[in-house]
């Protein structure tokens, strides 16, 4: 039959169409929800359609204090992750010392590891060092597990890196700082970049080893949860809508600027 023959032919589109739409179905309920204005204190039915948590995002109480620290804390631990992880990354791949194969297994640990585990980990060390738990614990802890993931972006652009790039600059008299900030570290800056976006991700986005090391300190995935158990508010719906919203756009803009690259290469 025909239209037997067309889905055969086309099932990998088909798939994939369904798969995104299972994906964006999630952000597209918050989104369409952080228009209604409920009757009581859950926004989980659809009641009428209303600008008033839009207009007022920050009307409910701690909101955007915990939104604002999560930021801070991503911002930061983004910062460190990167940097080390990037660190990292080119000691693994250019150098030869002992213990590196091991190194490199430690390193990917955190990602294996069961969240539950390494925030209770995380808790025990920073109570025998008679840590005050709060901001800096967060901070610590946030850098730490997403550091495999800087690494794994960072590592594989590092070794699909042509090194007689960095031979012919180095033929032509630069010198290792020359060379390293205008062919190596250019090169290098779209695994940098993704690596920094999935940490930042990551960081602003984590409950469970937050939960267990945050002490008095909330974040906004904690306020999100404290929130759930008496009513969620439609101001919820907003943030989530605008992270959404901001995230796409970052990902637009890079596959235009991308494409504009390769289209001013072929000509």
């Amino acid at each position: 039959m025909p239209v037997l023959r067309w889905i055969r032919r086309n099932l990998i589109v088909i798939a994939g169409l369904l798969t995104l739409a299972y994906m964006i179905l999630p952000n597209i309920v918050v989104m369409v929800f952080s228009f209604n204005k409920p009757n009581g204190r859950f926004n989980y039915a659809w009641q009428r359609f209303s600008l008033d948590a839009w207009k007022d995002p920050c009307g409910v109480a701690d909101l955007c204090g915990s939104l604002s620290l999560s930021l801070q804390i991503a911002f930061w631990a983004t910062l460190g992750a990167t940097a080390l992880g990037t660190a990292v990354a080119f000691a693994l791949v250019r150098y030869r010392f002992r213990a590196r194969g091991a190194i490199s297994s430690l390193i990917f640990l955190p990602m294996a590891m069961p969240e539950v585990v390494m925030a209770a980990s995380l808790l025990t060390l920073f109570l025998n060092m008679g840590a005050q738990l709060g901001f800096w614990t967060v901070l610590i802890a946030h850098i730490m597990f997403c550091l495999s993931f800087v690494v794994t972006a960072v590592k594989a652009r590092v070794m699909s890196m042509d090194p007689r790039l960095e031979e012919a600059a180095r033929d032509l008299y630069a010198g290792p700082v020359q060379t390293f900030v205008r062919v190596t570290l250019p090169i290098a800056a779209p695994g940098i970049a993704a690596g920094a976006l999935l940490a930042f991700a990551l960081s602003f986005d984590d409950f469970i080893i937050t939960n267990f090391n945050a002490g008095s300190t909330v974040t906004f995935p904690m306020f999100v949860w404290g929130s759930a158990q008496r009513g969620t508010p439609v101001q919820i719906n907003v943030i989530g809508t605008a992270m959404f919203i901001i995230a796409v756009s970052m990902v637009l803009v890079g596959q235009l600027i991308a494409s504009r690259r390769k289209s001013n290469a072929r000509s």
